[in-house]
């Protein structure tokens, strides 16, 4: 049922006329009235009907990117090629021109807008709006985009395995849906509706065929260096890990969590060799926190992979310039970030069932190698 400016004002316990005054902002209200009216608002997610044409359907030229970190190569990249896509698919130059700001743990700005187009006529506006990984901007900018009738929404990167937020967001999507904005899961597990397109890396088939690697070339005491607990990126590529030791009869190392990041790296790589310090090989969540993990084996003398081979994940760019080059899992990030742009124009059809999953591919590297007899 849609809700009105009367059922806010019922909320609020002021009258219509205050609400408007509130949310136009041309009137001076007073602080705890204008706090209690912007409560009811969100309690009640009201999605205020604008007079300029461009709020009055989902059709405007807004396209909203979500990440939890513009800094991260990870979702730098996925955020620059959708936003290309978008600007080549709408006719412009898709340029990265704009201001900039950060969502994140800094602050609540916007994040970064860019202009995908120069031209008039058909161009779309990408904001890419960074969370730092808070689960309540992801909510407040699903929220904002909403609110400006937002053509379309695309969220990268996995998502919070928390049940609560996991039905507001699936909620908030569903509302985008019914109101006609495109939804897009990029690199995200498909929701319980299909309410979103969605392209599903196969983080578990890499990470196992990453084990499998090392275990082939007879490492059999294996650190794992993981991401945050609550992510599903982090489990899935640890049930894959795991899934490959389990077959091939080995027990499994120790563990330790982190933030996806190399100082993290670094840290749990120094806490994993005081547990055990015959080590013959450590996996890293990504390639970030095998960059820490290689700092942390040379600052006690190690070797790599002479006395310990090193694994990292994403193939981002900075992999094979690492010495030794890193062996890694590509995920094929900007090709399914334009996949997702185009998906969010409406110019390329969604996934058979709603979902395309994305393979991994193993890159071997220098890296890694057989264990010292």
């Amino acid at each position: 049922m849609t809700v009105t400016l009367a059922d806010v004002a019922a909320r609020a316990r002021v009258s219509p006329a205050t609400v408007s005054r509130v949310l136009n902002g041309n009137y001076p209200v007073a602080a705890a009235t204008r706090e209690r009216v912007m409560r009811a608002v969100d309690e009640l997610d009201y999605v205020p009907n604008g007079p300029a044409s461009s709020l009055a359907a989902a059709t405007s030229d807004l396209v909203g990117i979500l990440v939890n970190d513009i800094a991260d190569p990870f979702f730098g990249i996925m955020a620059g090629a959708a936003q290309g896509a978008i600007g080549a698919q709408s006719g412009g130059t898709g340029g990265s021109g704009g201001a900039s700001g950060s969502g994140g743990s800094g602050g609540d700005q916007a994040g970064t807008l860019q202009a995908a187009s120069e031209k008039a006529g058909g161009e779309k506006l990408a904001v890419v709006c960074n969370t730092g990984g808070s689960p309540a901007r992801e909510l407040t900018y699903l929220t904002l985009l909403q609110r400006q009738r937002a053509a379309a929404v695309i969220l990268t990167g996995g998502s919070l395995e928390d049940p609560e937020h996991l039905a507001a967001v699936t909620a908030k999507l569903s509302r985008l849906a019914e109101a006609g904005t495109r939804v897009v899961l990029c690199g995200r597990p498909p929701l319980g509706e299909p309410v979103a397109a969605t392209l599903a890396f196969d983080n578990r088939t890499g990470a196992r065929r990453l084990t499998e690697h090392l275990l082939a070339l007879g490492h059999r005491r294996i650190g794992y260096v993981a991401g945050p607990g609550n992510r599903t990126t982090t489990r899935h590529r640890l049930e894959g890990h795991r899934a490959a030791l389990a077959a091939a009869g080995v027990a499994e190392g120790p563990t330790a969590h982190g933030r996806y990041d190399r100082a993290s790296g670094y840290e749990a790589t120094a806490e994993l060799l005081d547990g055990d310090p015959d080590l013959t090989a450590v996996v890293a969540a990504n390639d970030t926190v095998a960059l820490g993990v290689c700092a942390a084996l040379r600052d006690r003398g190690l070797s790599i992979p002479g006395d310990v081979s090193v694994a990292g994940f994403d193939d981002l760019p900075f992999a094979i310039d690492a010495v030794p080059a890193l062996t890694t899992v590509r995920l094929p990030l900007h090709e399914a970030g334009a996949r997702a742009g185009r998906l969010a124009l409406g110019t390329e059809a969604p996934p058979a069932g709603g979902v395309a999953t994305i393979a991994a591919d193993l890159v071997v590297r220098g890296s890694t190698a057989a264990p010292r007899a």
